[in-house]
């Protein structure tokens, strides 16, 4: 019987908070009724690909040797441009094509540009909730404040 999607009824639905947990974090019991919801409410396992196509993607980073993690992008790359693979599982093999080099890249570094992304998110918080700050002063100690822990004599305007 056919049942509208985001029912407490619909399988996929109860087991829409789980797919987004790592297989490890997973217990026994929750994996189980993992498996057994997916099988009720996903009959052409197209959301069952994709949860395992996540779960690749992040053992990707488990790997420290680079050029392990060269042929793993490949073979990713490879096996999600597999016909037989659902659309959103090919889409996603195309972006890590895209993005190969810039993966792989981090397994030589291991450096990522998450904190300035970080900041940059804190400074643009900041200024959506000023509405529009015009005093260079006021705006930067705003976002001083907001980023916890400054430095008093930084926003001392005098001590310059």
């Amino acid at each position: 019987m056919w049942s509208p999607r985001g029912r407490k009824d619909d399988p996929l639905y109860r087991v829409r908070r789980r797919l987004s947990i790592a297989a490890e974090r997973l217990t026994a019991d929750q994996h189980d009724r993992l498996v057994g919801l997916l099988r009720a409410g996903d009959p052409r396992q197209e959301v069952w690909f994709a949860w395992n196509a996540k779960e690749v993607v992040r053992q990707t980073y488990a790997h420290s040797d680079p050029e392990l993690a060269d042929q793993w992008v490949a073979e990713i790359i490879r096996d999600f441009a597999d016909e037989s693979m659902p659309i959103e599982v090919r889409r996603l093999g195309r972006t890590i094509k895209k993005w190969a080099a810039q993966i792989t890249a981090w397994h030589r570094s291991h450096v990522s540009n998450g904190p300035t992304e970080g900041v940059n998110n804190l400074i643009k918080r900041v200024k959506r909730v000023a509405f529009g700050i015009s005093n260079w002063t006021n705006y930067r100690t705003r976002t001083l404040l907001y980023a916890g822990k400054p430095n008093w004599s930084l926003l001392n305007p005098n001590s310059r």
